[in-house]
């Protein structure tokens, strides 16, 4: 987050807008924060997934490159993939990559 210098002293009125919207978010930041840890917590579903489909690749001796010309898909896609960087993989990707591999990919809904 960039920090914001400023060359003069706020208003009194300035200061009392700012204390304003302050005030909620100091009384929300330790549910927020909670929550968060909460989350961090629970195991990434998408995680052991990505971790799986790396496995089937390996387990095949497929490259990377052998992927890309399998699947259509951009060779530094399929690596921010595997590493789980970048945008979160749609359902066709991973459906791609698993077929790509002689895998299923299967979707459910459980309760908790």
């Amino acid at each position: 987050m960039k920090r914001i210098i400023r060359d003069r002293r706020l208003t009194a009125e300035e200061a009392a807008r700012y204390q304003k919207v302050r005030e909620p978010v100091a009384e929300e930041l330790p549910d927020l924060i909670a929550r968060h840890h909460e989350r961090m917590e629970l195991p990434d579903p998408s995680r052991e997934l990505l971790a799986q489909l790396k496995a089937a690749r390996e387990a095949k001796g497929l490259s990377l490159d052998d992927l890309t010309a399998i699947t259509g898909l951009d060779r530094s896609a399929l690596v921010e993939l595997e590493l789980g960087q970048g945008r979160k993989p749609t359902i066709e990707t991973l459906t791609r990559y698993a077929e790509a591999v002689g895998k299923r990919l299967v979707v459910a809904l459980t309760d908790k």
